[in-house]
């Protein structure tokens, strides 16, 4: 296995980039974190699937590895999109799976749906394709929560005090219901944590998984899903904050969409259920590979 690293120019700044190659030549697959203003970090243990094919991570601009301008006026779904294509050029990607998971979900669909050429399939993992669903799911889901940390979430939301102490420890308990059911929680993922950048969260989503306040809250494709035309794999956690009902409806939009629920996950299950995870994906992109 040969591992390649470098940086890349992109608009605003330049961007980390890593490729993993082994001996078989199947096509390659690119991975779009979460976040935003998340990283590659948690995604590392993909790089199993180069056995079969390359597979290039990146840190998007803002977060990881990359640069981090303090230009707020970068953190935007268009400017993401328009970087996808900047590394696909430098990369000189001509046919190319991608896996977008939880918002790589959206920057998939956005890049797709205006620059189509050359991607091979689409995987869904945890998907976010509509704003106002996924709001709607976590109110359902907060409900599911104890009461006090559903009082001390609303009341932290009215008063505009979401960086507090008290909004944090409610929202961790979110977390380990809908994000990551994995007890102890891992110790590598705390060691990530200076990775992220808040900041282009906060801009681009809001103050938690579930409060969306910010440039993406009106974001919502599922009117174009019936223009994808490359096969696609929707996938999620049984426990997934990316509800299997809204999963499955997107996928049932789509005219290639298959759809597949990790039984024992929630919003993590590249971690939660790691073999069968890279055993679904791996077997997906084999079998559109095969079709070529």
């Amino acid at each position: 296995m040969s591992m390649l690293e470098g940086f890349i120019e992109v608009t605003g700044g330049k961007v980390w980039y890593q490729k993993h190659e082994g001996k078989k030549d199947g096509v390659p697959v690119i991975v779009l974190h979460g976040g935003p203003g998340s990283s590659h970090y948690s995604l590392q243990g993909l790089r199993i699937l180069a056995e079969d094919r390359p597979v290039i991570f990146y840190d998007q601009l803002g977060c990881g590895k990359s640069d981090r301008p303090t230009d707020t006026t970068l953190w935007n779904l268009e400017r993401f999109v328009k970087e996808l294509g900047q590394i696909k050029e430098a990369l000189s990607l001509e046919d190319f799976h991608i896996l977008g998971h939880s918002w790589g979900t959206t920057l998939a669909a956005a890049y797709y749906l205006s620059n189509p050429g050359g991607v091979k399939s689409i995987i869904f993992s945890s998907p976010c394709l509509s704003a106002p669903l996924w709001a709607e799911d976590q109110e359902k889901n907060r409900e599911l929560l104890p009461l006090d940390v559903q009082l001390t979430l609303r009341t932290c939301e009215e008063n505009g005090t979401t960086d507090s102490k008290e909004y944090k420890d409610a929202t961790s308990i979110f977390n380990k219901h809908f994000v990551c059911r994995l007890d102890p929680y891992p110790e590598f993922l705390k060691k990530g944590g200076h990775y992220k950048n808040p900041e282009v969260y906060n801009i681009m989503w809001g103050p938690s998984e579930f409060h969306v306040t910010g440039n993406l809250k009106d974001f919502d494709c599922t009117s174009e899903l019936k223009d994808i035309h490359v096969p696609t794999l929707y996938s999620c956690g049984r426990y997934d904050e990316a509800t299997p009902s809204s999963t499955e409806y997107f996928s049932s939009l789509t005219p290639n969409g298959q759809f597949h629920v990790f039984q024992q996950s929630a919003h993590m299950p590249y971690l939660e259920e790691p073999e069968e995870y890279i055993s679904v994906i791996g077997n997906f992109m084999k079998e559109v590979d095969d079709k070529k």
